[in-house]
């Protein structure tokens, strides 16, 4: 069998570019986000409560996919963009 990615090498198109800064872990504001599988909120219930040991985790939130097999709805992806400065992805199962 052959498999053919008719994608690879391709430059995927461009939009604006956007001037990225770094993340700080220690004061700006992370999603955590769920994909929905079992353990995976339990995962980043972890993570916040070690990250909590350095910083304030009031602005550290839990977000979750409708699915694991789906990728994230639109309005997931904004609400990340918009208000976070980092996110963690949890695959848990």
């Amino acid at each position: 069998m052959r498999i053919v990615n008719p994608t690879f090498g391709l430059a995927a198109a461009g939009g604006p570019k956007v001037e990225l800064k770094p993340v700080n872990w220690a004061t700006d504001a992370i999603a955590l986000v769920s994909n929905s599988k079992p353990n995976a909120r339990e995962l980043l219930a972890g993570i916040r409560e070690k990250l909590g040991a350095f910083r304030p985790i009031d602005n550290i939130e839990f977000l979750a996919k409708n699915s694991a097999s789906q990728p994230a709805p639109a309005d997931v992806i904004e609400k990340v963009a918009a208000n976070y400065r980092g996110a963690l992805l949890a695959i848990a199962d």
